[in-house]
């Protein structure tokens, strides 16, 4: 009987080589492209996970709950998963569950102010006086225990870079009551309209001589009783005008429906040794009949919602023909205006990288975005034409989420 024997190195080449001369070179090309392709959904593959992973691990961590994540690039969502802890007490999320987004307000009341610059309405160095009387005789904190009247008048501009001199009152409070106020100023308990809240709040020695520092406080609800003496309208009405209808974004809104309430993501609170779901700290009521719009803070959205408002940052202020800001809006939104830290510099109440290297996460220089109390982030990348958006409910505040979201987005797009 005749033994086959195993083909020598010199045989395998030789038979490979045939093989290959027999491929035309449109199958070549084809499968060229088609190791191409696969080394790309490989390495596609490895981001998801990495994304994945940094989901589920605030979710061990105990640091967040359910959490949501959507990267979208080059006019298309390339990941968007849901991680639902599963949890006694926490939601499972989808596509219609709101969150408030905080200061995630403050973007949106910032694109509010700037169709007001575009359509002639306002400067950016007028007075805040001009517009709100009562702003006209403030006063400054000096040295211990002095107050006196400001030498510098209050500008817009002020307002708009926080420099105003107004900071957060009472903000850091370990643990509200059920329906108890988080502020002195952002607070449903003490307002039910803006005209009341500005009038208090021009009453309230600043910090600092307006212009002369940054200091991170209660500047866009101001902006918002701006936008009511401008437009005669009120806050929410300007702003579905002119940004929520014409984006289609239908679940932002500053008030909850008893049907939106049941869509409301319950709060984890990981303070300290607490680490519970709760519906009773929401700290703002967003009641129908409330009319302190507070534009810094006071908004409820969606993940697809919030995503138009992002998508139409990326696309230079349009989406879908309508036209919000133009690109040169854009670019004084995101002109430096304060030193930051670990690599960015603050713009209009929006982060922006300025040094990549110092920031450590592989991202695009002149990124810009900002974050909402409650653990909303997003940013903007118009480099590789990207957006980051990370929706949960959980208290406290990480930046950390931020920043390790980024890095594990950058470790592929």
């Amino acid at each position: 009987m005749s033994r086959v024997r195993p083909s020598s190195p010199a045989q395998k080449t030789s038979t490979l080589m045939g093989i290959l001369f027999k491929i035309s070179k449109t199958q070549l090309y084809f499968l060229i492209l088609l190791l191409i392709l696969a080394s790309c959904q490989s390495n596609s593959e490895t981001g998801t996970n990495a994304i994945q992973k940094f989901q589920k691990q605030l979710i061990e961590d105990e640091t967040t709950g359910s959490n949501v994540a959507m990267v979208f690039k080059d006019d298309q969502v390339v990941y968007k998963e849901i991680i639902n802890s599963g949890k006694e007490g926490d939601k499972n999320i989808d596509d219609n569950t709101i969150f408030p987004v905080w200061s995630m307000s403050k973007p949106i009341t910032i694109v509010a102010m700037m169709t007001l610059f575009e359509d002639g309405l306002i400067d950016f160095n007028d007075d805040v006086s001009d517009y709100i009387p009562s702003f006209k005789n403030i006063q400054c904190k000096g040295k211990v225990d002095e107050i006196y009247d400001c030498n510098n008048s209050l500008k817009i501009i002020h307002l708009m870079t926080h420099r105003s001199g107004y900071k957060y009152y009472n903000w850091k409070i370990y643990r509200l009551q059920p329906g108890e106020a988080m502020g002195r100023f952002i607070s449903h308990e003490k307002y039910d309209n803006l005209k009341d809240f500005v009038e208090d709040v021009s009453k309230e020695p600043l910090e600092y001589e307006p212009g002369s520092r940054y200091v991170y406080g209660i500047n866009q609800a101001i902006l918002g009783r701006i936008v009511e003496v401008v437009t005669k309208k009120s806050f929410y009405e300007y702003l579905k005008e002119r940004i929520f209808d014409p984006l289609n974004m239908v679940n932002t809104k500053f008030y909850l429906t008893a049907e939106e309430r049941e869509r409301f993501q319950p709060l984890f609170l990981n303070s300290q040794s607490i680490k519970e779901f709760t519906n009773s700290y929401d700290e703002l009521h967003y009641q129908i009949d409330n009319h302190a719009y507070f534009g810094g803070e006071g908004l409820v959205s969606t993940l697809e919602d919030y995503a138009k408002f992002c998508k139409m940052l990326l696309n230079d202020g349009e989406l879908n023909g309508n036209r919000i800001i133009s690109q040169s809006s854009i670019d004084l939104m995101t002109e430096k205006h304060s030193e930051g830290n670990d690599g960015f510099y603050n713009a209009f109440s929006l982060f922006v990288l300025e040094d990549p290297e110092e920031d450590g996460r592989n991202s695009s220089k002149g990124i810009y975005g900002w974050s909402g109390y409650h653990n909303t982030h997003f940013w903007i990348d118009n480099e590789k034409n990207l957006f980051g958006l990370f929706m949960t409910r959980a208290r406290e505040y990480s930046q950390d989420i931020q920043n390790d979201f980024r890095e594990a987005v950058y470790s592929i797009y």
